[in-house]
């Protein structure tokens, strides 16, 4: 019992990551038609990625919940939702607004908020914390990214 309590904490954490890519689909022929620099990734090795960054996320935030109650932690858990929003608006914004403009934007407002969530979960857990360095360097790359893409296709 205390597994399959265990495992539903971990999938609480992990699941809400997933919902923007479930939601606004990745539109191929929108991406092909941008002028994309050549340090892309190619689009399914970025999915891929993503899933293990989102592992990561989800384990640091199951390992600093075991540590203190999030919801009372107002810094931490402001860090953590801004974050989590900035993450799930890329797609709607890139995808369906079909604006690289509000994509960097949001990738601007993810990757600080990936610096500050590292910060805050320090401050609990010194282990949950390191779990993050993978994401806020690859949050860097999605921002350098974005960035050159805007000015391709401005």
């Amino acid at each position: 019992m205390i597994v399959i309590k265990k495992v539903l904490r971990f999938l609480v954490c992990f699941l809400p990551w997933l919902i923007s890519g479930i939601v606004f689909k990745f539109d191929s022929s929108y991406y092909e038609m941008l002028n994309i620099p050549k340090f892309a990734l190619p689009p399914n090795v970025i999915s891929v990625i993503w899933v293990i960054l989102f592992i990561l996320i989800a384990i640091s935030i199951y390992v600093t919940s075991n540590e203190i109650n999030v919801f009372k932690n107002g810094d931490y858990l402001y860090v953590l939702v801004t974050n989590y929003l900035a993450n799930q608006l890329f797609m709607y914004v890139f995808f369906t607004l079909k604006s690289p403009f509000f994509g960097f934007v949001i990738t601007t407002v993810t990757l600080i908020s990936s610096l500050f969530l590292i910060l805050e979960t320090r401050k609990i857990s010194d282990k949950a914390w390191y779990l993050l360095i993978p994401y806020s360097v690859y949050a860097f790359y999605a921002f350098v990214l974005s960035l050159f893409v805007y000015i391709m296709n401005f």
